[in-house]
């Protein structure tokens, strides 16, 4: 399979959807992503845990050793396909949201839907 620059753009979520895709995954499928935002203080990342309860959104908020500087992390669980235009754009929406209060996006997850 040719990969599709436009389905999967050149970038790191494309890379990671079109290596998804190539094993298998249905990436159509609607299934849980996990996003992570990382923050420097727990305040802010309480703060921002609130903010998206608010949204009606499900979260998981932790203690968080994976980057330095950044002890505290929330993690938020949409269920959506796993297409480049959803996580992008759901990563950005993040991003305006947490960076205000020093939080920046960690990556995201998902289990694979054959």
């Amino acid at each position: 399979m040719k990969r599709d620059y436009s389905t999967f753009p050149d970038d790191e979520n494309g890379d990671i959807l079109w290596g998804m895709a190539s094993d298998g995954d249905k990436l159509d499928t609607p299934r849980e992503i996990d996003f992570s935002v990382v923050f420097p203080t727990e305040e802010f990342a309480l703060k921002f845990a609130v903010h998206l309860l608010r949204n009606e959104q499900k979260i998981s908020f932790s203690s968080y050793d994976g980057k330095s500087g950044f002890p505290w992390q929330v993690q938020v669980h949409p269920v959506m396909p796993a297409k480049h235009k959803n996580i992008t754009g759901f990563e950005q929406l993040l991003a305006k949201h947490a960076s205000p209060m020093g939080g920046i996006n960690d990556g995201w997850g998902c289990f694979a839907q054959e």
